[in-house]
């Protein structure tokens, strides 16, 4: 057996928007309030993770909003030349302004704006749903430079991103705008079943998770996205029970995974230890599953 065509329209149905986007908008007002302790910094805001990118389901609930500080940036200079590393160190100017004072600032905002059961202690700040505002996760982040060049004359190259430390002190850096970019390419690429399909792998991953036969954690949303951005558009198309047969075959049949990216196209999506790539145990035990869920359906 196979899952039918229909059911899987059903599940390529994306979730309510119109709440995600009152969180966000309502959210994002107090976050650009001129009283805001921080308001004058340089800083942005913009949704993030599937209501960012449209590939939300009826099941998600949270909103993931970003605070992304300009006025000050971390780097990454480890692959500069000795010369250009000079060049660097010579240009560089230390701040007293720094990501973790930021973070509290906004905390601090948020808490008296949403009460007491707003929650900094994670890598976001949580908070709490009220009427038809919806939970959200706040990642209070700054600007990150992955420099590749630095010369004495010109502009320095670099891939910019986002920082911010987990509570272990881990340093996570990541590349949400190219994320977004880049599956918007891809969706229009494959005649708009993209999104649609990441959406049909999220709601079977749900299900599995729902009956037991998947721990929840193993496949985030994330790298679900991830992964079937690495499917060539081709094999996009024609229905939606082809597409997913297609991009299944196409990632488990493959005999090296080790170049699939992210869909930032800059982070390996399969490695160990790496913050911000999935395990490729994990990996394994989501495509075991997903192959026992689609042929016993």
């Amino acid at each position: 057996m196979a899952v039918g065509e229909a059911q899987l329209e059903t599940w390529s149905a994306q979730g309510s928007i119109q709440q995600s986007a009152a969180t966000y908008k309502t959210i994002s007002g107090i976050l650009n309030d001129s009283g805001s302790p921080y308001y004058l910094k340089d800083f942005d805001t913009f949704l993030q993770g599937s209501y960012g990118n449209d590939t939300n389901v009826w099941a998600d609930s949270d909103v993931d909003i970003v605070i992304r500080l300009s006025s000050i940036f971390y780097s990454d200079t480890s692959e500069l030349t000795a010369g250009d590393k000079a060049n660097f160190d010579s240009k560089r100017s230390l701040s007293e302004y720094s990501l973790a004072k930021f973070k509290e600032e906004v905390t601090d905002w948020l808490t008296k704006n949403y009460g007491n059961r707003v929650d900094g202690s994670g890598k976001a700040i949580y908070v709490p749903g009220n009427g038809n505002r919806r939970d959200a996760d706040v990642l209070a982040c700054a600007e990150h430079h992955h420099y590749t060049s630095y010369p004495v004359y010109g502009t320095p190259t670099y891939l910019e991103g986002i920082v911010f430390w987990t509570r272990d002190n881990t340093k996570i850096v990541n590349y949400p705008k190219q994320h977004s970019a880049n599956c918007t390419t891809k969706h229009q690429n494959t005649n708009g079943y993209f999104k649609p399909t990441v959406r049909i792998f999220k709601n079977i991953r749900n299900r599995m998770i729902a009956n037991g036969s998947l721990q929840e954690g193993i496949a985030p949303s994330y790298f679900l996205e991830g992964m079937l951005w690495n499917v060539p558009n081709h094999l996009f198309g024609t229905s939606y029970q082809q597409t997913v047969i297609n991009c299944f075959n196409y990632i488990y049949r493959m005999q090296d995974k080790s170049q699939l990216t992210c869909a930032n196209g800059i982070h390996w999506l399969l490695r160990h230890g790496h913050p911000v790539c999935w395990p490729p145990n994990n990996h394994d035990t989501f495509m075991e599953s997903f192959k026992k869920f689609w042929k016993e359906f």
